[in-house]
């Protein structure tokens, strides 16, 4: 966007860093397993999958099935986080064992293994420039940013996809160079992209409001844009102004002492406050619903989505019950099953973007099918009994805004069809403004997270109790990015040494103390007609650089470094 080159050389305020951010795993608790079996010349496969209408086509296409005769059963995903998006090497020859034994085999992938056969977050280094006026009106930005992938095949990481838009910068240029190691293809961690390159452009930001003397919160309040500075659309919605006053009003902000290791505790540990901001581009996928209701009142909804705790059953379920008057109870969700809907990839955040607007349109045909009026609360069992006709059922399609039909071809062929985070008329993402305190443990230096607060921007909030749950487990994602997780690589064979959950850090109970959050709720009807977008993703991106900065903030030297280990703060202390 325009000559970013030239206008940082000619800013009069420069801020230059280097940031790295370590390679990491997914460490789900649930292990990759499956179980694989035949019923006639029908294939059944039980896979704790994200995806498992790719699963299913992907077998297909191995074993030269047809599709028709494959089944993918995956009621519950368990820990996913991106390790579970595509077919498991190892389904294929599964199949062949069951069908030449004639009973199910399973097969559960011990840890180690998932080190070196699973996808990983790689190891990436940014650079990033920023130039701005005296006041802290950037004027500039670059982002250029290496990060590793295998031989044989390439992982882009999109970076700039986020980091152009954070703020309202005339000018933004990026450059990005893959690094091929012997390692197997990187993939998909939880914010793949947007959680390092927020790390890296949150930090810098940081610094730009110390150079400039200006208040972090008000800098960034400062270069807020209503308008997409990649494309020129308006956004479909941005409250993050309104997440970083809250937020700042809620945290006690303006009981910040803005000198660095001003502040301390009664224990005499050094305080530190830090904010950072991120975004998650909005993405929506063809989807497919079937609902049916039954004489005993009872509806069911099958509808593509998977389970991943993300409480997608819960916001289906409180969608129908709300909408018809009926009990949560009497509401039957089926997702992850191939057996009721194709099941596009339910992953970036996207799954109940794509999933609630089908719901909503399969209500509307419900309603008709039943005879109960657009509106109002329905006796489903005395409809359905004055239909005369059985169970009555609708099926009805989904895409998101400007997608064409071929779009849904592609979905239930098992294809990638998701779309976003630019639609026609306008860019869409969601929102969030992370504030950190942390302390520094006077001769120890050990650092601790005793409180964190998220205000986040995700359109209407589907299902209040498990959108808190996400903020939660969001934030112990970034405390732990920034604090504790790394995957060692052996210095010999470049492997990882550290393959095990006793070997691995993450952050654990003693890890977490006060965790509070708060949501804008503002439908964006732009989108769709609920107004959903994603939340899963933003909740974690901005941690860590908040993180960091409150470190900056108790101690007065920059962390460019993640995780931000004891040592590398006694050694600034030396340095300083």
């Amino acid at each position: 966007m325009g000559d970013a080159e030239s206008a940082y050389a000619a800013s009069p305020v420069q801020i230059d860093e280097t940031y790295l951010h370590a390679a990491q795993h997914q460490v789900p608790i649930e292990l990759i397993s499956s179980v694989v079996e035949w019923r006639g010349d029908r294939l059944v496969v039980h896979e704790s999958t994200q995806n498992a209408g790719a699963l299913r086509h992907g077998v297909a296409a191995q074993l030269n099935l047809d599709p028709a005769d494959v089944e993918v059963i995956s009621p519950y995903v368990g820990g996913g986080f991106g390790s579970r998006n595509a077919l498991q090497p190892h389904i294929g020859p599964l199949a062949l064992a069951a069908r030449r034994l004639m009973r199910p085999v399973k097969l559960v992938v011990p840890r180690p293994q998932t080190f070196h056969t699973g996808s990983f977050r790689p190891v990436s280094r940014h650079r990033i420039r920023l130039g701005a006026d005296p006041s802290g009106r950037l004027l500039a930005a670059l982002h250029d940013a290496e990060h590793q992938t295998s031989r044989h095949d390439l992982y882009p990481a999109m970076f700039t996809e986020m980091t152009s838009r954070l703020y309202g910068v005339p000018t933004f240029g990026g450059r990005q160079r893959l690094v091929q190691n012997d390692v197997q293809t990187p993939g998909y961690m939880r914010a793949p992209h947007e959680g390092p390159a927020a790390f890296a452009f949150e930090s810098a930001i940081d610094a730009l409001a110390y150079a400039t003397g200006q208040d972090p919160v008000e800098l960034r309040l400062a270069n807020d844009t209503a308008t997409d500075p990649v494309t020129g659309l308006p956004f479909s919605s941005r409250h993050l102004a309104q997440c970083l006053k809250r937020g700042a009003e809620r945290f006690g902000w303006d009981r910040r002492d803005p000198r660095p290791g001003s502040m301390r505790a009664a224990d005499g540990s050094f305080v530190g406050l830090g904010v950072a901001v991120g975004a998650h581009p909005v993405m929506v996928a063809p989807a497919v619903a079937r609902m049916s209701a039954t004489a005993d009142g009872r509806v069911t909804v099958g509808v593509d989505g998977h389970e991943m705790g993300q409480g997608i059953r819960s916001a289906i379920a409180f969608l129908v019950a709300e909408d018809l008057g009926v009990p949560v109870r009497d509401v039957v969700v089926r997702v992850g099953d191939t057996r009721f809907a194709p099941q596009h990839l339910t992953a970036g955040a996207w799954g109940t973007a794509t999933a609630l607007p089908a719901v909503h349109k399969a209500l509307g045909e419900l309603r008709k099918r039943l005879g109960t009026g657009d509106t109002g609360s329905v006796d489903v069992a005395a409809a359905v009994r004055a239909t005369g006709g059985g169970s009555p059922e609708v099926e009805v399609t989904s895409l998101g805004q400007g997608q064409p039909a071929e779009m849904l071809d592609r979905s239930q062929a098992g294809l990638f069809s998701a779309a976003g985070p630019v639609f026609p008329d306008f860019t869409a993402f969601s929102w969030a403004a992370h504030f950190v305190e942390v302390r520094i443990e006077a001769t120890t230096r050990r650092i601790s997270v005793p409180r964190a607060l998220c205000v986040a921007d995700c359109g209407r909030v589907a299902s209040p109790v498990t959108a808190a749950s996400q903020v939660r487990g969001g934030v112990i994602w970034g405390i732990s990015q920034a604090l504790r997780e790394s995957s060692e690589v052996d210095p010999r064979f470049g492997g990882f040494l550290n393959t095990t959950l006793e070997e691995y850090p993450v952050a654990v109970n003693a890890d977490i103390q006060e965790i509070d959050f708060d949501f804008i709720d503002e439908p964006d009807l732009l989108l769709n007609d609920l107004g959903v977008k994603g939340l899963g993703e933003v909740t974690m991106i901005g941690v860590a650089a908040a993180v960091a900065n409150a470190v900056f903030h108790a101690t007065g030297q920059r962390q460019n470094q993640l995780p931000i280990r004891i040592e590398h703060v006694m050694q600034a202390d030396r340095d300083h």
